[in-house]
Parts: C-alpha cells; sequence; structure tokens
C-alpha cells in the first residue's frame, strides 16, 4: 500500500478495549450470529430461553461422527472447535443485490462464502477464529447431498462448492481435512440472515476509512466516518469488494471481521445488555434465523461455551485468515500455504497465544492507524538493534506459551479496531 494512500486515511480507530461481558464475547467467537443464540439465553429468563430455542432444533444437521454434548452447569470441558457458515443465497427480497449471482443457472444454489472456524483452547482459554477464502482451491471429501446422491472425493475444487455438495456437513468435513481438527460444532446463516439480527439490534455501526467507498456492484456509494449500517446495507457492506481498496476476496474477509468486531461491541453495550425487550427479540431473531448442527441444539451447551471463554481478554482473541499462495492455474483462485498453516495448527495444538506479524494495513480491506505519539518525550535507547516485522514493529521474540506466526498469515485482535481501507482518494 503506498504512503500516499495510508495518507487518506479520514478516520482513525484504535486502542485497547477492556475484556467483554460474557454474553457478547460469545458474539465475537462465533463470528455472526451462531453465539446471538446465548445472548438470549444469558439475558432471558431460564424458562423463557428454552421455550424460544425449543424450535431450533427442528432443522438443525447431523454431523458424521459427532454427537450431542452431555449438559453440565460448568463451563465446557478440554478445547472447542466450531464452524459457522455463511451461505450465499438468492432469497427473493435480496436476489436483486446478487446480480448475475441470482439470474443465471446457478441461481437456485447455495454457496459457502463466509467460513470461520473458531478454536477455542483449553486452559489457559485463547479464541482464534481462522478464515477460509471461498476462492480456495483443495481437494474435497466424498459427501451425501439432500436426495441421497454421493458426491466423491475430489482433489481439486473452489471452496465455496463444498454446500452443493453436502451441505453443512460437507462443508464441515471440507475444513476438518484442511485443517486436521475434529469440528464437532456448526452453524449456517445466510446474508439475509444477518440483515434479521443486524436490524434486531438497531444496527452495527461500521467505520469507513480512506476517502470512502463507491462500488456499483453492491450499489455503494459511502462516505469517509461512522456509518450504522442496517438492513440492505448490512448485506451491502458484507458483500463488497469493488469498494475496498485491491478489490479482492481477501480483503473482503478483512472488512467481515471488522463488522463481526462492531457487531460485538455493539452486543456489549448498554444498549443491547440493558435492554430486556432488545435481548429478546435479538433471541428470537437468532433462532429463527441460525440452522445449527444436532450438537449445538442443547441451550446448556451454548452456555457450556459461554463459561469457557467468558474471561478471554480482547488481545487473547485474535482473527486470522488461512494462508494461501495464487493459484498457478487460475489468477482469480487461490490454494493453500500449507508451511504457514501448519505453523498455525502447530501453534493451536501446544495452546500457545499468536503473535502477529503481519500488517493489517496490507490486507487492502481494513486499516489501521497507529496512536500518535509525544514527540517532545525522547524515547529510550534499545540496548540492543531489533528485527522488525512487515509493520516496522519489533519482531516478538517467541516463549513457551507463544508463538510468531509468518507474516503470510494475515490478521488482528479483537484488541484492534479497523476501518474498511476504501477505494476513493480524491
Amino acid at each position: 500500500m503506498s504512503q500516499s494512500k495510508r495518507g487518506r486515511r479520514t478516520v482513525a480507530r484504535h486502542g485497547e478495549l477492556k475484556s467483554p461481558h460474557p454474553a457478547g464475547l460469545l458474539a465475537k467467537i462465533v463470528g455472526i450470529v451462531a453465539a446471538v443464540v446465548f445472548v438470549a439465553g444469558a439475558g432471558i429468563a431460564a424458562y423463557t430461553a428454552y421455550d424460544i430455542t425449543a424450535s431450533f432444533a427442528d432443522e438443525a444437521v447431523a454431523l458424521d461422527g459427532q454427537d450431542a454434548v452431555p449438559p453440565d452447569i460448568g463451563a465446557i470441558e478440554g478445547g472447542v472447535n466450531m464452524l459457522v457458515v455463511g451461505t450465499d443465497e438468492c432469497e427473493e427480497e435480496y436476489a436483486y443485490l446478487f446480480g448475475e449471482r441470482c439470474t443465471g443457472a446457478d441461481a437456485g444454489g447455495q454457496l459457502n462464502d463466509v467460513n470461520l472456524l473458531v478454536h477455542i483452547s483449553d486452559e489457559p482459554r485463547r479464541v482464534t477464529v481462522i478464515s477460509f477464502p471461498r476462492d480456495l482451491m483443495s481437494a474435497q471429501p466424498e459427501c451425501t447431498d439432500e436426495d441421497g446422491s454421493i458426491n466423491y472425493a475430489v482433489s481439486y475444487a473452489q471452496l465455496n462448492t463444498a454446500w452443493g455438495r453436502g451441505g453443512l456437513n460437507c462443508t464441515v468435513k471440507t475444513i476438518s481435512e484442511l485443517s486436521g481438527m475434529n469440528i464437532p460444532f456448526a452453524a449456517k446463516v445466510s446474508f439475509g440472515n444477518v440483515i434479521n439480527i443486524t436490524d434486531a439490534i438497531g444496527g452495527v455501526d461500521v467505520c469507513i476509512g480512506n476517502g470512502g467507498i463507491q462500488d456499483p456492484y453492491t450499489g455503494i456509494d459511502w462516505p469517509a466516518g461512522i456509518r450504522n449500517i442496517q438492513g440492505v446495507e448490512a448485506l451491502q457492506f458484507l458483500r463488497t469488494r469493488h469498494g475496498l481498496e485491491n478489490g479482492s476476496d481477501l480483503a473482503r474477509i478483512s472488512n467481515q471481521q471488522q463488522y463481526m468486531s462492531s457487531l460485538a461491541r455493539k452486543l456489549v453495550s448498554e444498549e443491547v445488555l440493558a435492554s430486556p425487550s432488545t435481548l429478546l427479540q435479538l433471541a428470537t431473531t437468532a433462532v429463527d434465523n441460525v440452522t445449527p448442527s444436532q450438537s449445538l441444539t442443547n441451550p446448556m451447551t451454548l452456555v457450556q461455551i459461554a463459561l469457557a471463554v467468558k474471561d478471554v481478554p480482547f488481545e487473547d482473541i485474535v482473527f486470522v485468515q488461512y494462508p494461501v499462495y495464487d493459484d498457478p492455474n487460475d489468477s482469480n483462485r487461490v490454494v493453500p500455504n500449507y508451511e504457514s498453516a501448519d505453523a498455525l495448527w502447530a501453534a493451536l495444538e501446544a495452546n500457545q497465544s499468536l503473535e502477529l506479524t503481519s500488517d493489517p494495513n496490507d490486507t487492502g480491506g481494513v486499516i489501521i492507524d497507529e496512536p500518535a505519539t509525544d514527540e517532545t518525550e525522547a524515547p529510550a535507547e534499545p540496548t540492543e538493534e531489533p528485527t522488525t516485522d512487515a509493520t516496522g514493529e519489533p519482531t516478538p521474540e517467541p516463549t513457551e506459551t507463544s508463538a510468531v506466526l509468518p507474516d503470510s498469515i494475515p490478521g488482528s485482535t479483537a484488541a484492534q479496531e479497523t476501518c474498511s481501507a476504501g477505494n476513493v482518494f480524491g
């Protein structure tokens, strides 16, 4: 990213945030919606929560080899892996915003365009959310679709086709093979579902950086600044990539993570937590808009997961993108960077805290401005010349409890606030 573009950032949002309320923290953990159900369970009388969630199991999906977790009053034991899938489907009310996607031969299908693997470690508890690009080309396992037809394993397929080969179960199996992790919990939500949930809490504030966003494909023409998005605007924001600095799908992932962070901050605000009517509306909307795995239908399971992470500070909640290379066969696709991914999986298996060396400003999707320094105060002289990472900051030294990730793994922590890297530089 050039310095001239960096100079066009008109809105700066940064700083450390206090550790969140457990109800809001879970919303950060599952990305968009699955954990919103827990907000209902935590904020409403128990009998009301169980009554609301009784319908939650109606369309629940069975995952291969996964049983329900025995209910308990304490935190769930061991580590937890959950997949949250956001589907791109032509819902009648919003189809006009999807352009050719909803006018061609594939208009009746669904694509798993957002794939978030949420890893909650065992003690000490940490949370890592890994976003897998929809354009990732890799192997996919044998899957059975809704009509019972078998789709045989393939060695090279686009990730967002996994849903069409076998729904939520196939998507879980595909991510499980990529990550080497067992994934016992999963949930699906469409972009239209996200709109309904956003509206239930009165919208979400997002930050538009650089000079603003212009995207004729989604109809966005927004100036720089803080914007409360509701309704169709929420869908426009989640789908935009042409309005971002480099226009890539990887940039869109970073921008969607900004939305998730903003949603979490809204949920921990007094505007939501102090309003029983808002919590009730949110709970009702959530269960009507989330399709869970059968293992996730017991409300107590959601409470167990929430208890496991209620004290995790924001700096130990890390969002990363699965590392990739450009696909040599197609410049519009990407392929796995297995070496860097292995470093991530090893760190998670060892339950090490993650030290990021990538610069969020280089994603083309978001920007972070550092707080101004006091130039009148002379900095302390270092005892030795430190090495630096892509941000120009000293590279953290690995310890027994931390792992320095390669800079090929983009990411940020929940302690950082970001702005969309808009494409208006004027």
